[in-house]
């Protein structure tokens, strides 16, 4: 039986899930209140160890840890990855990455899926999905871009779906562009954990320094230069 421990902190969401070949995943998320922080340090490993208590498991009983790439927050991308080296080099697990905006699309399970992360600073994050193919890379765009973007994957899907917090956050543009977003509550525009430790189930383990963020813009935030020669 495989166990897959998984988590993302790609959005300010909190996102853990624990999956055992069959049984039913177990899921917790924290979600920041409107106005607060995201709680990515604080909440991920009491969520993780939370789900592992339900279970009846330790972190020694897991196969492997799966953890979302992002593109996302640039302090939850850190805080995810680092945590995922850490338990995997406590507990001897092997460590998949899997990037945030295809976990998305494969949970939209639809045929055509534009994911869409809301990249804050009046951007997305985006990316195509065909059959679960990516077609077109993730990048960070502002709405002029997204909308082009959007109605060139329409025009070679009319029936693209976009989702994602991202799609919430830019509905009129995507609207506009043709494609079909579903109401800002539906599930399907959740980072589903538990999907993101399937896609992970298949794919090799290799050392947990391989597995890096996936940043497609430069952080907010830059290290001040010297002056000095």
């Amino acid at each position: 039986m495989t166990t897959i421990l998984g988590f993302d902190c790609s959005t300010p969401a909190t996102a853990v899930a624990l999956v055992r070949d069959g049984e039913e995943p177990l899921r917790a998320r924290h979600v920041p209140e409107p106005g607060d922080r995201p709680g990515h340090a604080t909440q991920l490993l009491p969520l993780c160890n939370a789900l592992l208590e339900r279970a009846g498991l330790r972190f020694a009983d897991l196969d492997r840890v799966a953890v979302g790439l992002g593109p996302g927050t640039f302090t939850g991308l850190r805080i995810a990855i680092a945590t995922g080296h850490g338990l995997a080099h406590a507990s001897g697990t092997g460590l998949v990455g899997v990037p945030t905006l295809e976990a998305l699309a494969a949970g939209a399970d639809g045929a055509a899926v534009l994911a869409v992360l809301d990249a804050r600073r009046g951007e997305a994050f985006a990316a195509e999905y065909s059959d679960g193919v990516p077609t077109v890379p993730a990048t960070a765009l502002p709405p002029q871009a997204l909308e082009i973007r959007a109605r060139d994957a329409v025009t070679r899907h009319p029936s693209t779906l976009a989702v994602g917090d991202g799609a919430v956050a830019f509905r009129a543009v995507l609207e506009r562009a043709g494609c079909t977003v579903p109401p800002d509550d539906a599930e399907i525009h959740r980072v589903d954990v538990a999907v993101l430790c399937a896609l992970a189930r298949d794919r090799p383990a290799g050392p947990p320094e391989a597995v890096l963020p996936f940043y497609v813009r430069a952080p907010d935030a830059q290290p001040a230069r010297s002056s000095r020669r």
